[in-house]
């Protein structure tokens, strides 16, 4: 898909190259018209009429090559538009299936080594070896003696060029992963930030990470040390090979069988024909990087084009069908929860319950959307997640997961989901039912404070009534509250209460996991999550004070005290 978007342009630019090339040959034809015709004649007039004419050809030769270089900065700049959107859109998705965020972002960075590729001369020298022939023939049209070791030359250079690859292929593919892990250290080292200093281990973090950069470092050394030594061995045998040009061409001058002028153009002619190979070997690191990254893009992008786009279906509004649905960590492997099933109908709110690591977090990650289940399936209205359209879908879904993250930007935008138009009134009426618009006007640019990366700007509390706002706004039919009342106190957990009973009451659906009885009086139904499996489901009189109900606050490895009766508020 990307070549055939593409090909027009790379015709082109290969076509413009060949006219380079042919134009690259003026030095040569001047050097032997100036020997063989204007010395030999002493004519001043044809002397001066050589020279404009050499000059007019490199002229046009010097737009050509501007030209070629304009039009790959362009390729570069135009194959960035289209596919860093797409690897964006990769990198948001791939946290959820287990990669880390450097792992992730890797995508956006293969994009970046594409198109500052696309502006070295890397793209020139590749475009430029198929015309080294074009030298070699006229070199051997010269005395076909020099054209056989002009040919010699350039396949060694072909060689060297072949050893680079091989040598260097493995090391830099290493060397990438190295970095790769480098810079899932220095993430995790970042996000810890505070951990790491109020506890004193800033010096053991430092030191894992120059670990780490220190194994990158070797590797990027020892591939650079592969380029450089076939790339200097390569500038030597070029230089080699033209001194010997250049002698043979004395002898066989001497022997008569050439000009002098045609010494002189031998060398010109010959110097360029290798100029490509020796330019080629020079740069091979970053072909080398440019056509690794160009792969995964590729890769990426065949990915995605054997994906089906789902049909638009209506909206949701009638039921939320789990079936028999078994979830397992993207990152290990290791099952959480297993052969979970329940319906719930437009209208009515569900509590979850169950003590700490059963699974409820990954029981709402799976219904969502965010992790894939291994079997069963998670159906809204009869159909399941994967044949709604994602952005579609995601209008009619409100999620507030347990670690509120916010995005940089304004509080507006946060709210919105950065909307691309400015809906006031359903902003004020999410922050209204999230209980935290009085706050927000108190803030110092209200709706339009800025946040700051990660929302730091906030407490907790703020960040999560926000965050909850989020979730509300533009009314979904399906809310998935994952611990909503972590950090909040009575005045939030009543706006908190008021928030799922107006869910129920436009026909919604509420889904709310939490520690704490006193947010789940708006439910009419419980499901207690415990190892990974539904211990019990139920109208919530029946389920809360029953006899397999659990405690919420206990680790699911205690079996005296998780089968003790949770109490309810009051």
């Amino acid at each position: 898909m990307l070549k055939s978007r593409f090909k027009g342009i790379g015709v082109f630019v290969f076509w413009i190259s060949g006219i380079i090339n042919v134009l690259a040959l003026t030095g040569s034809f001047y050097m032997l018209q100036i020997y063989d015709r204007a010395l030999t004649s002493g004519s001043i007039p044809t002397l001066v009429a050589l020279s404009v004419l050499a000059i007019g050809l490199y002229l046009f030769q010097g737009v050509f090559d501007a030209i070629r270089s304009q039009i790959l900065v362009r390729m570069g700049a135009r194959f960035d538009k289209m596919l860093a959107p797409i690897a964006h859109k990769v990198s948001v998705d791939m946290p959820r299936f287990g990669f880390s965020t450097s792992e992730a972002l890797e995508r956006g960075r293969d994009v970046d080594t594409v198109r500052s590729f696309m502006g070295t001369q890397g793209p020139g020298a590749l475009f430029d070896l198929p015309w080294v022939p074009l030298y070699l023939v006229f070199v051997y049209f010269l005395h076909p003696m020099l054209g056989n070791v002009t040919l010699g030359g350039i396949v060694f250079l072909a060689l060297l060029t072949a050893l680079t690859e091989l040598k260097s292929r493995k090391l830099t593919r290493t060397a990438q992963q190295a970095a790769v892990t480098r810079n899932t250290i220095a993430d995790s080292n970042a996000r810890n930030a505070d951990v790491i200093r109020a506890m004193g281990f800033s010096g053991r973090a430092v030191a894992r990470f120059n670990a780490a950069n220190d194994q990158h470092l070797d590797l990027q050394t020892r591939a650079s040390d592969v380029v450089g030594t076939f790339s200097a061995f390569s500038r030597v045998a070029r230089m080699l090979l033209q001194s010997a040009l250049l002698g043979l061409g004395a002898y066989f001058t001497i022997q008569g069988q050439m000009s002098a002028g045609a010494i002189i153009a031998v060398s010109v002619a010959s110097g360029r024909a290798l100029a490509p190979i020796d330019m080629t070997i020079g740069n091979w690191k970053g072909i080398v990087a440019a056509r690794q990254a160009f792969g995964r893009l590729r890769d990426t992008m065949i990915a995605l084009d054997t994906a089906d786009k789902p049909l638009n279906l209506p909206a949701p509004s009638m039921a939320l069908s789990v079936e028999k649905i078994t979830v397992a960590a993207p990152t290990t492997g290791q099952i959480l929860l297993s052969e979970v099933s329940f319906n719930i109908q437009a209208g009515q709110a569900l509590g979850i319950i169950g003590p700490s690591g059963g699974g409820k977090s990954t029981l709402a990650k799976a219904i969502v959307g965010i992790w894939p289940t291994l079997r069963g399936g998670v159906r809204i209205d009869g159909a399941e997640l994967g044949q709604w359209d994602e952005e579609v879908l995601g209008h009619q879904i409100g999620y507030l997961p347990q670690e509120v993250s916010l995005l940089d930007g304004t509080v507006f935008e946060n709210i919105s989901r950065f909307a691309p138009e400015r809906d006031s009134m359903a902003i004020v009426e999410a922050a209204q039912a999230a209980g935290v618009h009085d706050m927000i006007v108190r803030l110092a640019d209200g709706y339009d404070t800025q946040l700051g990366p990660m929302g730091t700007a906030l407490s907790a509390g703020q960040r999560q009534r926000i965050g909850l706002a989020r979730a509300l706004y533009g009314k979904p039919f399906m809310v998935v509250l994952d611990e909503p009342n972590a950090f909040l106190d009575a005045e939030g957990e009543a706006a908190l209460n008021t928030a799922v009973r107006s869910v129920r009451e436009r026909g919604g659906i509420a889904i709310v996991i939490a520690h704490r009885p006193s947010v789940l009086a708006e439910v009419g139904l419980v499901a207690v999550i415990q190892n990974g499996k539904l211990s019990n489901f139920g109208a919530k009189e029946k389920v809360i004070g029953g006899p397999r109900a659990v405690r919420t606050d206990e680790p699911a490895s205690d079996p005296v005290r998780a089968t003790q009766p949770l109490k309810t508020a009051g």
